[in-house]
């Protein structure tokens, strides 16, 4: 538990910074030194290090000392949902989208995000979600999912193969068994990303031209966390080639 000082409400303003604190840690993936954070937060390092003090104090678990960085350690709760109004239409912005452009069952998921949001965060900040972002308006014409996509997201988790009749662009139909690792939503249409086993190289399938499909017994055995890592890289190597390639062009 965090002392009087998150609660009082006459040190609101240190309160906030105290939790920005922490939310600055926890995204962190390296020590971050008081300089660091008190640029974030538009503070003097000496005030970083006197609320650094007090959070552990606090037995807030973080770990360091001055001039090397400080570290959140893991299994620290937060109070539920100490949201701030960026961070709300942030939420709200991704849900929202989520809910015009993904899978029925998805965009349920988004809807009851929504309302979980909207039952607990205080009831000043609770107009920010009668504020639908105007960039994440659903989109009626994205074509229709072949595929039970809740079905894909467990495959997914699972590490299961899926068999496929695919349609290109063209029509031609050809019959595939892959290894789904993501899914990518973009604006109209949905991909699962997976290595290919006729290809045998990653490839991404439309969700809409897909003909037939089973889901298999049969699981890949490469861990997902290292077949995503290959995945990035090769796109990285290929958007920077095509980015070398554009710009020699003539002008």
């Amino acid at each position: 538990m965090l002392s009087a000082a998150w609660r009082q409400t006459g040190s609101m303003r240190r309160a906030d910074r105290l939790f920005r604190i922490i939310q600055v840690l926890r995204r962190k993936k390296r020590p971050a030194t008081a300089a660091e954070i008190a640029e974030e937060l538009e503070a003097s390092p000496r005030t970083i290090y006197r609320d650094i003090a007090q959070l552990m104090a606090d037995r807030v678990p973080i770990r360091g000392e001055a001039g090397i960085g400080y570290v959140l350690e893991g299994g620290f709760d937060m109070p539920p949902l100490m949201l701030t109004p960026d961070e709300i239409e942030a939420a709200m912005l991704g849900a929202q989208w989520v809910q015009g452009r993904a899978d029925p069952a998805l965009a349920r998921a988004a809807s009851d995000l929504i309302a979980k949001i909207g039952a607990v965060i205080p009831e000043h900040l609770r107009p920010l979600l009668m504020e639908p972002a105007l960039s994440a308006a659903p989109r009626p014409d994205a074509p229709k999912d072949v595929i039970d996509m809740a079905r894909v997201r467990t495959a997914i988790r699972a590490q299961g193969k899926i068999a496929l009749v695919y349609r290109d662009e063209n029509g031609a139909q050809s019959h595939r068994v892959i290894w789904p690792i993501a899914i990518s939503y973009w604006d109209k249409v949905r991909l699962i990303v997976a290595w290919c086993e006729l290809r045998k190289a990653f490839r991404h399938f439309r969700t809409d031209r897909i003909a037939a499909y089973e889901f298999l017994e049969e699981r890949y055995t490469p861990a997902r966390a290292r077949l995503r890592l290959q995945w990035r890289k090769e796109m990285t190597e290929r958007w920077e080639k095509e980015r070398r390639d554009a710009a020699q062009l003539p002008r």
